[in-house]
């Protein structure tokens, strides 16, 4: 399983950014894919997933009505698309993946590399 996220960047306060994840080396309808995300000094945290199959989706209370997760078939790719954006967003993004729904929300067996995201006030 390969995964590899672009798209991290500074931005203001208020601003978007939108976060890709590129993909291969899995049977993707078998797996749940999503984000982690973590923060200068602290732990990592679960932001959101999506079954691919299926699309059903999840996301941290944190970031609900904010962030939207989704992902393309054909590219083989994931996005979260982040809107009014705080500075407790900056964080180092990863994506993620795994067989098990409970899993990807707590500690996912795939990570790729991360991605910074840094929001000013």
């Amino acid at each position: 399983v390969q995964l590899q996220a672009f798209g991290g960047g500074s931005v203001q306060a208020g601003g978007s950014l939108r976060l890709s994840c590129t993909t291969s080396g899995f049977t993707f309808d078998d797996y749940y894919i999503g984000w982690f995300r973590q923060a200068p000094g602290k732990e990592r945290e679960f932001v959101a997933s999506i079954k691919w199959s299926d699309g059903s989706i999840n996301y941290a209370d944190s970031v609900k009505e904010r962030f939207t997760i989704s992902r393309d078939h054909g590219k083989k790719t994931m996005y979260l698309e982040m809107n009014s954006l705080k500075p407790e967003d900056t964080a180092v993004y990863y994506c993620v993946a795994d067989r098990l729904e409970y899993m990807i929300r707590i500690s996912p067996e795939y990570w790729g590399q991360g991605t910074l995201v840094t929001v000013s006030s």
